[in-house]
């Protein structure tokens, strides 16, 4: 009886694998390519991004890498999104539907469409709304965390304001700019020298393709490990003080359209392409804001909610005609409170980003919802406007600028790397894919 059992479980699974095979012609499954922590990166969810940036690519005019390397390149940029998509989860970030609508609302007002128009625009392209939702929704919240992880605690200080300026004033080349691409190959840290020859070894490769008359865009998306290799490795206009050391010696000398040789440092071998260089001395006219802000700290004493309660509390004592200034000099808790939170002329880059983003979305008189920062919640009132040509106040913030971009970039890259590193990854696409 058992033997007869087993013949006629032998048969009913060749039936099964007949059966299966007949449908595999029909439908393809979905499998898992990549495990990251608890969550898992689908096949399709790879061939979806894949398809939807090569169009993108397609229509910039740009070349594309080959597939397995391709595929690559796409599924470590789904890896890094996964991270930090799984970190704002888990610390609370979140992007509500209403901020997510607004979102959508001035993508389709750029476009020049309603979203009933846009929607079908979509729908053309083979996206349902859906899906775009859900990625603009991504997007929004990635944006949030590295404003929050990152460059909101990027500081700069005054006395590398002033060694910019000097290293300026004493040096013309610094008043000039660079548009340049750049390919980087990294070698870990504690890499052996087995693994340094190979590293090597792949830069040869890369200078012999880039010998042989193949574009530097199709290398850097076929090569290298930074972030924007599939757009080409273009790090677009950068000033002397947005450049490391390194790059500026090599770049300095350089004509347009050269490729420079690969230039070691901690992180691994870099190769830049010098595309233009222009002069950096046009005036500078920025936007200054005249603001004022009510701000309520947390304390050990005041939770997150009871400050929010407080703040809601205030909101609507303005919406229903109180006067700022008397709210300010009662509730602020800020410098600023005895002169009715009035914070003067404000201008780009002296206040956190969460704040001066939601300090440039207001029109004049307007007043804000209470809005969360670093430093506790606040309410913001513009009350005027203004374009000012600056000269050593400008040459000052620019300076600012210049130094908190070259910052953040680093700390962003390197907040990611950390965050991988302190991740269980798991690849599973097949040798000849990965």
């Amino acid at each position: 009886m058992l033997r007869t059992l087993i013949q006629t479980l032998t048969l009913i699974s060749i039936g099964c694998i007949s059966l299966h095979l007949h449908a595999a012609d029909v439908i393809k499954m979905d499998r898992i390519v990549a495990v990251v922590d608890q969550e898992v990166i689908t096949e399709q969810e790879l061939e979806s991004r894949i398809s939807t940036l090569t169009a993108q690519l397609k229509k910039q005019g740009a070349e594309l890498p080959d597939e397995t390397i391709l595929r690559r390149q796409v599924l470590e940029r789904l890896i890094s999104d996964a991270l930090q998509l799984q970190y704002a989860a888990q610390t609370g970030l979140k992007v509500d539907d209403n901020q997510l609508d607004k979102t959508i609302e001035r993508i389709a007002e750029q476009n020049k469409m309603s979203i009933s128009e846009f929607s079908d625009a979509l729908h053309q392209d083979g996206i349902s709304m859906r899906k775009f939702r859900a990625d603009i929704r991504n997007e929004i919240t990635i944006a949030r965390l590295r404003e929050r992880e990152v460059e909101s605690r990027v500081n700069v200080t005054e006395s590398e304001i002033d060694n910019f300026l000097t290293t300026q004033s004493s040096s013309n080349e610094n008043q000039d700019e660079y548009e340049i691409s750049h390919i980087l190959i990294r070698v870990p840290e504690d890499a052996a020298t087995e693994d340094i020859q190979k590293t090597k070894n792949k830069v040869d490769e890369i200078l012999a393709a880039l010998g042989a008359g193949t574009s530097f865009a199709k290398v850097s998306a076929s090569y290298s490990d930074a972030p924007n290799a599939l757009e080409g490795g273009s790090l677009g206009w950068r000033t002397s003080a947005q450049l490391p050391t390194l790059f500026l010696d090599a770049i300095k000398s350089m004509q347009k359209g050269e490729v420079s040789a690969p230039l070691r440092s901690p992180n691994g071998f870099h190769i830049l392409k010098l595309n233009d260089k222009r002069g950096g001395n046009s005036p500078l006219v920025i936007e200054q804001t005249h603001a004022r802000h009510i701000l309520i700290k947390l304390s050990e004493i005041l939770s997150e909610n009871e400050a929010k309660l407080k703040m809601d509390g205030i909101k609507e004592r303005l919406d229903n005609g109180e006067n700022f200034e008397v709210l300010a000099r009662q509730f602020s808790e800020d410098g600023t409170a005895s002169s009715g939170g009035d914070l003067g002329w404000v201008n780009p880059g002296d206040t956190v980003p969460q704040f001066e983003k939601a300090m440039n979305e207001l029109q004049n008189n307007q007043i804000s919802e209470p809005v969360r920062s670093p430093f506790g919640w606040h309410i913001i009132q513009v009350l005027e406007r203004r374009k000012q040509d600056m000269t050593k106040e400008a040459a000052r913030l620019k300076a600012r600028q210049e130094i908190r971009a070259r910052k953040a970039d680093e700390a962003y890259q390197d907040w990611i790397r950390e965050l991988r590193d302190r991740a269980f990854v798991e690849l599973r696409l097949e040798d000849k894919f990965y």
